[in-house]
């Protein structure tokens, strides 16, 4: 995998908004939908893609009879910055829409790695309600799925796609 992820101004603003407790709290609410679509595709070993403050890991854990082995990915926090490894199931909940433009590429392939099985991807299209410090919606893509499912796609198989309120989730497949 080649090409950056991340800006290091945007990875610096990245990592002060995650001091905010209120800052990255999605995993949470689909944390019961992931532990229902981890059973039926019987997989416990996850990689949570911009992991945040971890909480999706402690969620699963909390709600599952058999706790899954959850590993951590997040290059704005320092202890799960580090090169991930691939996993059968890849997470990436409430992350896409914050990642900069040019970049978005570089990072949907980087998750084209990461994938051996499956992938749950939830993708929110309007903008947040918080603004990063230089003006900007915290939102950096603010897209419907017709814009994002060919970038998935390009990748992925799709298995599952539901829409919701604020934008979208999908479960996909590595592709062969």
């Amino acid at each position: 995998m080649s090409g950056a992820l991340i800006s290091e101004q945007y990875r610096d603003m990245q990592r002060s908004l995650h001091e905010n407790p209120d800052y990255g709290v999605a995993s949470v609410e689909y944390a019961p939908l992931l532990a229902e679509v981890m059973g039926k595709l019987q997989v416990y070993d996850v990689l949570d893609y911009g992991a945040g403050k971890g909480r999706l890991g402690q969620e699963l854990r909390r709600l599952m009879p058999f706790p899954p082995d959850v590993a951590h990915y997040d290059p704005a926090v320092l202890q799960w910055s580090a090169e991930p490894q691939p996993r059968d199931l890849v997470t990436c909940i409430d992350v896409l829409e914050h990642i900069e433009p040019d970049l978005l590429d570089n990072v949907l392939d980087h998750l084209a790695v990461l994938v051996l099985r499956y992938g749950f991807f939830t993708i929110h299209c309007g903008p947040a309600k918080k603004v990063l410090p230089d003006g900007r919606n915290a939102h950096l893509i603010q897209e419907d799925e017709r814009w994002w499912l060919p970038r998935l796609l390009q990748r992925f198989n799709l298995l599952t796609y539901n829409r919701n309120a604020a934008g979208f989730w999908v479960v996909v497949e590595k592709a062969r």
